[in-house]
């Protein structure tokens, strides 16, 4: 019965929903000045996030599915780090005052690429041009093989409270064939550095799936990560979408786990962790029990965004970089893609933004709705329906995909409730999309769901 549910929803092509509507559903319509019009409309006080994005690196891995530039001279990332510094300012004169700022995510490309006093001088223009409250996080996105003492110390003066690392896998074998060579000692040495500097979240990418990976050499791997003792794991599956990242392309496709392959690697991995004490959260992360993330999930209290799983609540984020995605109560907000015409925006004086999606009152409903499913593997769609202002019916007459996984034992649907089977965990995103209107036109665009 797994089997042939894995065969029929699990190599789907669907969104991660870390966003509804997902980004296929963005337009040129929405641009700088709506931006402008809804950073303006903020309201007081309003708590807020903020993402920076940093798209460089020193090499590229051949999975890498972000948007990045590969680069051994600084030139480009200081001429870069001008420019989001302008935006900064672009967007804190136009919203003043008016946000509290409880989250705040460097992600990329390499963040720590930059010099460390280049890093602390953009917190400290952060600090300076919004309130930060009282506890905020600061995560920061770090490539362990270029991690250097000098910026663990200064990601730890400039109040870092939290560092991703990326490891993917530790068998030599993949390793080289995604071109990204990391030993277990330059990972371990990362997260001593951090820990000396006083961060005390750490976190661990581990992904299943890449060529010539195996379930045991998964389960070495996230054995090895474990001895480390990160306080949490994100396992993603590899995204295979040569047609969009052309570098995909020196991927070996022969050499690429089956869809049946992919999901006994998954689960694996995660056996491997709930055994070390880790508590499995939503589709992909795993935490110790008093991290703040499995807190907030035992608490129903868990959210998703851009980021993944989340114990962010707030419903403003302000992104700032090439290719960043913010959002507003009002809708959605991307910047220009490529690191020169956001420069070139940025330079005259205007927002980068390139395209957006304006919400409507069943956007947040369905948003609403998704969200729980993708956290909590539950939705009590008539209350959230209730909640805003709808009807609960027109959600689930003529829903022929929710249909569909009800026959085939995958959901349960009482009393308005739809619940999915903890065993049947892996087709999360096939029941969100059910609740998606936009799914038939932004499928084509997204990576497999498995």
């Amino acid at each position: 019965m797994q089997q042939a549910l894995i065969e029929k929803y699990g190599e789907a092509r669907l969104p991660r929903y870390t966003s509804y509507p997902t980004a296929p559903a963005f337009s040129p319509a929405v641009g700088a000045g709506t931006y402008g019009d809804w950073l303006g409309g903020i309201a007081p006080q309003t708590e807020a996030s903020l993402y920076l994005h940093i798209p460089f690196c020193r090499s590229m891995c051949w999975y890498c599915g972000c948007h990045t530039t590969i680069t051994q001279r600084d030139e480009p990332i200081l001429d870069y780090i001008d420019m989001l510094r302008k935006e900064v300012g672009l967007v804190s004169g136009t919203v003043g005052d008016r946000l509290r700022i409880r989250h705040v995510h460097f992600g990329g490309g390499t963040p720590t690429i930059m010099q460390p006093e280049e890093f602390r001088d953009l917190i400290w223009l952060l600090r300076a041009r919004f309130a930060f409250m009282e506890g905020a996080e600061i995560a920061v996105e770090i490539d362990p093989r270029t991690l250097t003492p000098d910026m663990a110390a200064a990601l730890g003066e400039a109040g870092v409270t939290r560092a991703s690392l990326g490891v993917q896998s530790f068998d030599p074998v993949v390793q080289k064939a995604i071109n990204r060579i990391q030993s277990e000692a330059q990972t371990a040495d990362a997260v001593a550095r951090l820990r000396a500097g006083g961060i005390g979240g750490i976190n661990f990418d581990l992904i299943y799936g890449l060529p010539h990976q195996t379930t045991a050499s998964c389960i070495e791997t996230a054995k090895t990560a474990i001895a480390m003792r990160p306080e949490r794991f994100a396992v993603f599956g590899y995204a295979h979408i040569p047609s969009f990242k052309k570098h995909q392309r020196l991927i070996d496709e022969r050499a690429l786990p089956d869809a049946a392959m992919r999901a006994e690697q998954a689960e694996a991995i995660a056996a491997t962790l709930i055994a070390a004490g880790y508590v499995r959260i939503g589709l992909d992360h795993y935490a110790l029990p008093q991290d703040s993330l499995a807190v907030a999930a035992r608490r129903g209290r868990l959210h998703r965004n851009f980021q993944g799983y989340t114990t962010d609540a707030c419903t403003t984020l302000i992104g700032f970089g090439a290719s960043s995605i913010g959002r507003t109560p009002d809708g959605y907000i991307q910047n220009e893609v490529p690191p020169g015409l956001y420069a070139q925006r940025i330079a005259s004086g205007q927002l980068a933004t390139v395209k957006g999606y304006r919400l409507t009152a069943e956007d947040r409903l369905r948003a609403d709705i998704i969200e729980r499913l993708m956290c909590d593997f539950r939705a009590d769609v008539t209350a959230i329906a209730a909640r805003h202002g709808f009807d609960a019916a027109a959600l689930f007459e003529g829903n022929g995909r929710l249909a569909a996984l009800q026959e085939d034992g995958a959901v349960d649907v009482h009393g308005g409730v739809v619940t999915v089977r903890q065993d049947h965990r892996f087709i999360i995103r096939a029941v969100a999309a059910a609740f998606d209107a936009y799914i038939e036109t932004a499928a084509r665009t997204h990576s497999k769901a498995a």
